[in-house]
């Protein structure tokens, strides 16, 4: 299914932005605001920042879009949405890596205790060094 198709099912509007957007997003990696922008501006010319951001929310709200808020770092955008997947992240440069669930079927939906919560998705945050800050430090 393509984009227009997405945004259409989504009951979005389809709009040169928007798939600029998804685009841009689907081929960086767990891109922030500023690089979505500078992305779609190199697709479409001039956008402002606001659009973009009220584009992303739309995209998120219709989920074709996850945003990701690792601390210290600002949201990220993926288009990997819907198999609650988790996210290694590097405490020196900050570059985020998908990871599957480690025993594959999503175990951290059934957390110990719900609170009377109905649990449709779980955040999981592993923190670390990359490869490469790992092998900077070996230096």
């Amino acid at each position: 299914m393509g984009d227009e198709d997405r945004l259409r099912k989504a009951g979005l509007r389809v709009t040169a932005a928007r798939l600029a957007i998804m685009q841009t997003v689907r081929e960086g990696d767990h891109l922030d605001v500023d690089a979505v922008h500078r992305g779609v501006r190199d697709r479409v010319g001039q956008v402002s920042l606001q659009a973009v951001y009220d584009s992303l929310h739309a995209l998120q709200r219709g989920g074709l879009l996850r945003r990701i808020e690792p601390a210290g770092s600002p949201a990220r955008y993926e288009t990997r949405v819907g198999d609650n997947h988790h996210h290694l992240v590097c405490r020196q440069c900050g570059k985020v890596t998908d990871v599957d669930c480690a025993v594959g079927h999503a175990p951290c939906l059934a957390p110990a205790s719900d609170a009377g919560y109905l649990v449709d998705e779980a955040d999981v945050i592993y923190w670390g060094l990359c490869p490469d800050c790992r092998s900077e430090d070996a230096r």
